[in-house]
């Protein structure tokens, strides 16, 4: 008879989909389904097709195994459980998540920001299984970072440290969903090397097969094809985007000295059109002492596999935690 394993909700909530998948404690992912995030005109819309499919997946599992529910969200405080100005989601100012599905479904419920997320899932999951100083960058619609030195995950006072997708680089540069100009995501992320690819197609004005191609039809995977079939726009699209990426990894290294940098998403299934000039960037931008030393790998998870396994594992993480205060107070030991 097979051992019925426990069981958590991860959700994944991105600018262009959300994620819903039901994960086991050895990392495996048993059923998933994904919600397209346009079509939406407000956030009541939103939670009542998220709501179905939960109850999808979960209708198809026994459900004393599932334990809880974890979530990974861009601009998100965890400790009040809340979403609030997030820039590409069909959500008012304050949406207070964690209750909504807590009064929803009756589970336990907890939420991370999405890059720390992903950075949790690589390191339970993935490949920074022996790392204590890593750095993860999900490369989507934005730029998801998270950051662990000596293996804790960097949260800042506010809960937001990380957001290096809205790091400036450019002065006065592209308009940002955010409200401000010139930040890292709107060069560095598949909506950002888009945005490229127009623009080197309007200063060069030369005849390219990927002017026949409207704005929404444009993906990072027909960019990456272009460009390794010789295209110049689409390879010199990968080079602009890499020396964005590569200057402020330099930068991240300086600060923190992390082992590696593994790069997620969508825009890092591109391999070595993104990753090769980006490690030359960055090598060139590192101080003396660095140089060589720092590894830039892709994630040993599947695409936005790390941003559903990370939530997950919250529910177990925290599990552990209750459990271990409840024998600490058994025992008279404190932290």
């Amino acid at each position: 008879m097979n051992q019925i394993v426990d069981l958590a909700i991860g959700i994944d909530i991105g600018g262009t989909s959300t994620k819903v998948a039901i994960v086991s404690n050895d990392g495996q992912i048993i059923e998933r389904q994904h919600l397209p995030m346009n079509g939406f005109d407000n956030e009541w819309d939103y939670f009542q097709a998220l709501f179905s499919t939960i109850r999808f997946l979960i209708n198809k599992q026994r459900s004393d195994k599932i334990l809880g529910i974890g979530i990974g969200s861009p601009s998100c405080i965890p400790e009040r459980g809340i979403i609030k100005g997030a820039a590409n989601l069909p959500f008012s100012e304050e949406v207070e998540i964690v209750q909504i599905l807590e009064t929803e479904f009756n589970l336990p419920t907890y939420l991370i920001k999405d890059g720390n997320a992903a950075a949790l899932g690589e390191g339970k999951f993935g490949a920074a299984k022996n790392m204590s100083n890593f750095i993860v960058l999900t490369l989507g619609t934005g730029l998801g970072c998270g950051i662990v030195a000596n293996n804790q995950i960097i949260r800042g006072h506010f809960g937001q440290a990380g957001e290096l997708g809205h790091a400036t680089v450019k002065e006065n540069g592209r308009n940002c969903a955010c409200g401000r100009k010139g930040c890292l995501e709107t060069y560095v992320s598949a909506t950002g090397i888009k945005r490229t690819v127009f623009q080197l197609l309007a200063d060069f004005d030369i005849k390219n097969e990927l002017q026949d191609i409207t704005y929404s039809q444009l993906t990072a995977k027909r960019i990456s094809e272009a460009a390794l079939n010789g295209n110049f726009i689409a390879q010199k699209a990968f080079t602009y985007t890499a020396q964005f990426l590569g200057k402020k990894m330099a930068n991240l290294v300086t600060l923190f000295e992390p082992e590696a940098f593994f790069l997620a998403g969508g825009l890092a299934e591109a391999g070595d059109l993104l990753f090769q000039p980006t490690m030359e960037t960055m090598e060139n931008r590192l101080m003396r002492f660095y140089k060589g030393k720092i590894k830039i790998l892709p994630s040993a998870l599947k695409t936005n596999e790390a941003a559903i396994l990370g939530p997950a594992s919250l529910v177990w993480k925290n599990q552990h935690s209750k459990r271990s205060s409840i024998n600490r107070f058994h025992l008279g030991m404190v932290e």
